[in-house]
């Protein structure tokens, strides 16, 4: 799966919004969110979750073929039968990425930490409209410009 994070910077005011595109080529919008002078929330989450090995998680789930609310595809049965098996692993990943969102916030030096800044590098050289381009579950980023 590819996850396509892009940058909006409207006078300052800086959003992410994020598309996917699974192996069979079906496309997942995702969420438009602030951004502000942090890691945008989702890109966070993907980094932890692919550094950290997470299979169960929300990102490993939409390559699978979940369907949550939150993103701009129909919700179906095999969609959500995937997060209602798998939904003790989808809190434990939302906790665990928390924990490792706060080490980073604190300076830390673990493995997850390290990919989180290099993202954070990446992600605060985007003009409006560059994105960051991964390949799930690869934590490594390539950055597009407009």
């Amino acid at each position: 799966m590819r996850v396509e994070f892009t940058k909006h910077d409207r006078n300052g005011r800086v959003a992410c919004e994020w598309t996917a595109t699974r192996a069979k080529r079906s496309t997942v919008p995702g969420s438009y969110m602030p951004a502000g002078r942090d890691i945008p929330h989702d890109l966070g989450q993907f980094v932890v979750e692919a550094t950290a090995g997470i299979a169960d998680g929300f990102w490993g789930m939409i390559d699978r073929g979940a369907t949550f609310r939150s993103t701009g595809r129909k919700v179906t049965k095999p969609g959500r039968a995937i997060i209602r098996e798998h939904r003790a692993e989808l809190d434990a990943a939302e906790v665990i990425a928390g924990t490792h969102l706060a080490e980073w916030r604190n300076a830390g030096s673990s493995p997850v930490c390290v990919a989180l800044d290099a993202a954070m590098t990446q992600w605060s050289e985007l003009g409006d409209g560059d994105s960051i381009t991964f390949e799930w579950p690869s934590p490594v980023g390539v950055v597009s410009h407009l």
